[in-house]
């Protein structure tokens, strides 16, 4: 009997993987992410009705960039699409600036198909998304008397560092 149960005590320690985001912070992050899928959806849309192709084509790749952020970000909206819930448990997975990488790099790629407002406009959010997940990626800010203490502590070994070869050469 204690076999399954030290299988289970690490599952739930494995599924919380604190990387040092705040819950709100994660829920905004999902909140812009289903804000620029909504608003990539909507601007993929408008894109595609006109007789340019590469105007097509960036609308294409935005509705595209649409489903995959709502699906990774809500998959509770796509509960008719069988992976859902995997490719969710997957893109969770993914560290924060894997996550910036992947966004920003959708967001970009409709606008250098087609420079226009509606793609400007339109993955503008999508972006941002990517921007968020980016700025958490860096970490969180250190106070003021941690940065003096370790400077001061920088400069102690550095001065002990010189003074002992100047005592070294000259004696």
């Amino acid at each position: 009997m204690s076999a399954p149960d030290e299988q289970a005590a690490p599952a739930p320690a494995a599924e919380e993987e604190d990387d040092g985001i705040t819950w709100w912070y994660r829920w905004l992050c999902r909140l812009a992410g289903v804000l620029g899928g909504v608003s990539c959806a909507l601007a993929g849309l408008f894109n595609c009705i006109t007789v340019h192709p590469l105007n097509i084509a960036a609308g294409v790749w935005m509705m595209l960039n649409a489903f995959i952020l709502i699906l990774c970000e809500a998959p509770f909206c796509c509960q008719f699409v069988e992976f859902a819930n995997a490719v969710s448990a997957r893109a969770d997975k993914l560290r924060p600036w894997q996550k910036a990488a992947f966004y920003c790099g959708m967001a970009v790629f409709p606008v250098i198909l087609s420079l226009t407002l509606t793609t400007l406009l339109g993955n503008a959010i999508a972006f941002a998304t990517g921007v968020l997940y980016g700025l958490s990626a860096l970490g969180k800010k250190g106070d003021a008397i941690s940065y003096a203490r370790m400077q001061q502590l920088r400069k102690q070994t550095n001065e002990e560092g010189l003074t002992g070869t100047v005592e070294g050469q000259a004696v």
